[in-house]
């Protein structure tokens, strides 16, 4: 069983590679907190993975709710690992995630994370990645994961394979508080009216159900408190019609595309 949250798709991606490998269920986060599922019978046979992309050096914060409230029938041991993408390294967002999931009664036993494109774009900072450099991450990443597949199918304890921070505790809890408590938000959208041409994508993308339409067909935030401030909404923008905080209009925009594998196996 793996359950898996993903905006822009980097962390899809990476959570279907396990699924394929392992043979076993993918199951969106996202969709299981909007329909408020949160009761799972794992079997004496399966792993229980975690997939996610890292917000602000934390898992976000979708992930910790529906871990704390995750209740899995027959669960008895078995391994339990997670896999984190992030756009530079982890801080310390197992360690939350550890403590999240002892709280639903499970224990992690091994740790992983791959460095996937820059899918952040806040004021001021433009860090997403060209299209030539997404094209390295990914080629990148897929290569690390072959490396670390052996370890989540043969059930190894006390692996810890991740993008380590050079000061953890300042990026998670300094950073990564002002991250939740000032970014984390749908009230900073803006649409271009004059440039929005009503295709509904946004809303389709949107992985919390968190969009819908005005009378004018125009993208509307819902505020249904699920907002994690992924930006697929943005990125998937055929008109760049969407801004945030007023201040990215005109950025680069990325989201995982089947052509980024084009080349390779």
């Amino acid at each position: 069983m793996i359950f898996y949250f993903s905006g822009t798709g980097n962390t899809r991606y990476i959570a279907s590679r396990l699924s394929q490998a392992t043979g076993e269920r993918l199951i969106s986060i996202a969709q299981a907190v909007v329909n408020g599922e949160f009761d799972y019978r794992l079997e004496s046979d399966e792993r229980l993975g975690i997939c996610f992309p890292i917000h602000g050096w934390r898992p976000p914060f979708i992930v910790r709710d529906f871990v704390r409230r995750l209740r899995l029938e027959g669960y008895d041991g078995q391994f339990c690992y997670a896999f984190a993408t992030c756009g530079d390294d982890v801080g310390l967002t197992f360690d939350y995630l550890r403590a999240d999931l002892h709280e639903a009664g499970v224990e992690l036993n091994s740790v992983f994370s791959v460095i996937m494109p820059e899918t952040y774009n806040f004021p001021m900072i433009d860090q997403i990645d060209t299209p030539e450099s997404a094209k390295r991450k990914i080629d990148a990443a897929r290569a690390q994961l072959q490396l670390v597949l052996p370890d989540i199918i043969e059930r190894r304890c006390g692996v810890k394979k991740i993008n380590n921070s050079r000061w953890p505790r300042i990026n998670s809890k300094l950073l990564g508080r002002f991250f939740l408590d000032h970014w984390v938000t749908d009230a900073k959208f803006t649409v271009d009216a004059d440039a929005c041409t009503r295709c509904g994508l946004c809303s389709r993308v949107c992985p919390v159900g968190n969009i819908g339409q005005s009378d004018d067909k125009r993208p509307q935030w819902l505020h249904n408190g699920l907002c994690t401030t992924c930006f697929a909404c943005y990125h998937h923008c055929p008109a760049h019609a969407i801004d945030f905080a007023g201040r990215t209009h005109g950025k680069r925009q990325y989201y995982f595309k089947e052509r980024f594998l084009e080349s390779g196996k």
